[in-house]
């Protein structure tokens, strides 16, 4: 390990030499009150910044051990700390003169969910940031007066306002961990009462725009109808009172544009925290809900859908099926056990994004087409079975068809964003249609465990040293927001709607080379493997991931619904 004044020197030395000779500055340096690592140096101005890490210890920062003695809590610490450090380093991006992206000096970006991030972790002794800095040069040679700046001026500033307790404003992070611990006393809460789910009144569930996850400014606030009221007692923000939803089948209907969607997406995304100010701080989702959909052209691989898909014309196994290009209703099918497999105790469906042959046969199609002629058994025989037999409640969003209401425990109705609970006069009219078209049946599954062949498929690249042939770890890349490429095939997450931010993607990236790379034998029960993983992310933390200490900064935490989906799509 160096002295701050030892990487001072170095740099001093290679003013105006070609660029190159910025490698030369890689390694760790002890500044006043904190570690100052250099990981990776860019090959020139124009390439990705180069990545840097800055380590804290709790001797120095001083923040106090309550607020991170739990794994939510140092989550929200992290997050807090994230926050105010880009901020900080906002002021002095691009100060520095050059070419290329001298001057950038850029971390991870933040969203309205908390997320554990590898951007920045709260470890048993210190405090490390992860961020990039695109090292000054004019033209292809060095310019070091500017990096000087960088980080001997302008980033002492930025942790010092950021990393240390005393400079922190202390009751703004005191309210960020009250409002965190708040909101798990309401995750525990829904196990003890039979609750999937919770609003809060005052709430405010629309987006600001179909592209933004912020507010909408002058947003309805949400009001619980009197029959769902719930009354919880919070330790910091005291008595809370909302919507409850309970375990069982819940249909959310009512005319287009006046909210169905938009409560089922508050819903969704509330099986993670929210900071203060967005509106949703406490719509709080069992932890294992998932949004199912259908996807038409996903590739299927060996999953029984016999639940809800039997005697196909060609004969085509169903309780081990697979195909490269499903339709809407085999997609959908698949997607809903494969949350089952998952652990998803609670399915999120809207008819909008569904596939309208697997979720209802009417009256008169059950007239014109014989049962015996048609392989879908429609969700709306299901519903009731799933969770009278497994547990597995579902809230369903409908528009055009009221027959979810005969099989319905509570009916809720958006109207102008305002909720009411039409339960009886629902069921009032239901119970004029007959309920001999209605076949409330199930099937008592036995759950297949599935085996995958992880050393198969995608094989380690291989380079040439000489006369020797060595093997390199997988590519990845990310193409977008959600999808991305390990070694030569191209894994596409757009549909699975509970990713919130780019950099879970890259995370199930890595687990996905990581199970790959870490897989000693050709088949393996899938489910085992995936919990396996996700344990040892849970101990370890994101650095499982790497070979060596300089951990990406562009990684976030993922569910385990999210790996099965990755997976599955693998």
């Amino acid at each position: 390990m160096f002295q701050s004044n030892d990487l001072r020197k170095k740099l001093q030395e290679i003013n105006r030499r070609s660029y190159p000779a910025y490698k030369g500055v890689k390694g760790s340096y002890r500044f006043d009150g904190f570690l100052l690592n250099i990981e990776h140096v860019q090959g020139d101005p124009f390439a990705a910044p180069s990545s840097l890490s800055i380590t804290v210890a709790h001797q120095v920062n001083k923040i106090p051990e309550e607020y991170y003695g739990k794994g939510f809590e140092k989550a929200t610490l992290s997050d807090y700390l994230l926050r105010r450090f880009k901020k900080e380093i906002g002021k002095f991006s691009y100060q520095a003169k050059g070419s290329g992206k001298s001057g950038l000096i850029s971390i991870s970006g933040c969203g309205q969910e908390v997320l554990q991030r590898s951007a920045c972790e709260v470890r048993e002794k210190d405090i490390i940031l992860r961020f990039q800095v695109g090292f000054p040069a004019r033209g292809r040679t060095i310019d070091s007066t500017e990096l000087i700046k960088i980080l001997f001026d302008y980033l002492p500033v930025c942790v010092d306002k950021s990393l240390y307790y005393r400079n922190l404003p202390q009751n703004e992070l005191q309210e960020t961990i009250q409002l965190a611990r708040d909101q798990q006393v309401v995750r525990e809460e829904l196990k003890k009462r039979g609750l999937v789910a919770f609003i809060a009144n005052n709430s405010i569930l629309p987006r600001e725009s179909g592209i933004s996850n912020k507010p909408m400014k002058g947003g309805i606030p949400f009001v619980t109808p009197d029959s769902m009221k719930v009354v919880m007692d919070l330790p910091y923000k005291g008595e809370i009172i909302g919507m409850g939803i309970k375990k069982g089948i819940t249909v959310i209907a009512g005319g287009g544009y006046h909210g169905k969607s938009t409560i089922l997406k508050a819903i969704e995304r509330g099986v993670y925290n929210h900071i203060k100010g967005d509106g949703r701080e406490f719509v709080i989702t069992d932890d294992t809900a998932l949004k199912v959909r259908a996807e038409d052209g996903r590739k299927i691989t060996d999953v029984d859908i016999s639940l809800f898909i039997n005697h196909l014309p060609n004969e085509k196994d169903t309780k081990s099926f697979s195909t490269l290009d499903a339709s809407g209703s085999t997609s959908q099918a698949a997607n809903i056990v494969e949350g089952i497999e998952a652990g998803s105790k609670l399915l999120l469906i809207d008819e909008d994004t569904s596939a309208t042959n697997l979720m209802v046969r009417d009256e008169l199609m059950q007239k014109v087409v014989a049962k015996d002629k048609e392989p879908i058994t429609p969700f709306l025989e299901r519903a009731k079975g799933l969770y009278k037999e497994e547990d597995i409640s579902t809230i369903l969003v409908v528009g055009s068809s009221g027959s979810f209401f005969q099989i319905a425990d509570k009916i809720i109705q958006m109207d102008t964003y305002k909720a009411y609970d039409i339960t009886e006069r629902a069921k009032a009219a239901a119970s004029e249609f007959k309920k001999d078209t209605l076949e409330e049946s199930y099937i008592s599954r036995t759950e297949k465990k599935r085996y995958k062949d992880f050393q198969g498929s995608t094989q380690k690249r291989k380079s040439y040293r000489g006369d020797k042939v060595v093997e390199s770890r997988l590519k990845i890349k990310q193409w977008d927001d959600f999808s991305f490429s390990l070694g030569n095939e191209k894994i596409d997450l757009r549909y699975v709607e509970q990713i919130v931010d780019k950099e879970q993607t890259q995370t199930l990236a890595y687990v996905l080379r990581y199970i790959k790379e870490n897989s000693n034998q050709k088949e393996q029960d899938l489910k085992k493997r995936i919990q396996e993983v996700i344990g040892e992310l849970n101990e370890k933390g994101f650095s499982m991931f790497f070979q060596n200490d300089n951990v990406s900064s562009g990684l976030a935490y993922v569910r385990e619904q999210e790996v099965f989906a990755c997976i599955n799509r693998y």
